[in-house]
Parts: structure tokens; sequence; C-alpha cells
């Protein structure tokens, strides 16, 4: 038997991480920055980190945000809740989040980021704020990586603990 053969699966641990919103410079910006910094859940954007190995700092980082979200047409869109493109994106981090992470599970399939891959290729880019938007692409991604359900709502009602950082408002 080969070592590989031998040696289970290491679970993919599965993160749900908080940035401020973006938005055009100025008074948008700072309203964000603001929402952010006081724990407003609705002026937050969310995304999933993906931490495929242990042993490694390394993340990848999987969101849905408006293509331009530092467009003034896509500040309208939000207030008219109007739907605009959106894009599915997915980066690599030096690491984990230290603030505003919270650890929400573990996928045990041997390929996680293969299936957060597949989720992303299939998730419809027309964004509409409140009904289709980060939140949304957020529960949809964890609940194929670990089953579980609304995991936004959990957060926000306290029933998870943050990793890092601050807890969930």
């Amino acid at each position: 038997m080969t070592p590989a053969a031998s040696t289970p699966a290491t679970p993919t641990a599965v993160y749900v991480a908080a940035v401020p919103l973006r938005a055009s410079k100025g008074p948008a910006q700072l309203l964000m920055s603001a929402g952010y910094t006081l724990g407003l859940w609705d002026l937050q954007h969310f995304m999933v980190v993906l931490r495929p190995d242990p042993a490694r700092t390394q993340a990848l980082v999987f969101d849905f945000q408006p293509r331009d979200p530092e467009d003034v047409g896509a500040a309208l869109a939000v207030l008219s809740r109007s739907e605009i493109p959106g894009v599915v994106r997915r980066r690599t981090l030096r690491r984990v989040p230290d603030r505003r992470c919270w650890l929400v599970g573990h996928c045990c399939d041997g390929d996680a980021v293969g299936a957060a891959d597949r989720f992303s290729e299939r998730w419809p880019t027309g964004l509409v704020v409140g009904e289709h938007d980060c939140r949304d692409y957020t529960n949809g991604l964890v609940e194929v990586l670990t089953g579980e359900k609304r995991v936004l709502e959990a957060l926000r009602s306290g029933g998870s603990t943050s990793i890092s950082g601050a807890a969930p408002p």
C-alpha cells in the first residue's frame, strides 16, 4: 500500500469572513466603513474561505459581488433593488483572516475546492441586493461544502463561535 493510499484525506476547514462593503469614494465609502466598524450586519460583505491544508497558512476565498462595486450605478441599483451584473471570484489569501472570520465546519469531500468551483460555475450572476447577493452565495456554498443550512443566520444569532476577532453582531 502506498503512503498516500493509507492516509485519509484531511477535511478542508470552511470559514465565513466579513469585510466592509465597497462603495465609491466619499460619503458612501465612509458609510460602509462605519457600518462595518459598528458591526452592522447588513453593511458587510460575506465570503467563504477554505483552508485545504492545515499544515499551510494559505487559503482560498470565494465570493459574489457586483462586477464594479465602486460604480455609482451599482449604488443606485442597490437602493432601488434592481439587478446589476455580478461576478463570482476565487482568490488566494496568504492566511485565513484574523478578524470577523468564523470556522463554520469542515468539508470531508476529498475535493472541496473542486466542489466550490463547480458551485461557483453554476451560480447565476444577476445580483439583486437582499434577494440574490453575497449572503445567498455564502449560505449556498457553505451548505454544499458542510451541509449546514443558513449559516449566516446562525452566526448572526450567535449560534457559532468566532474563531478570531469579534463575535458576530
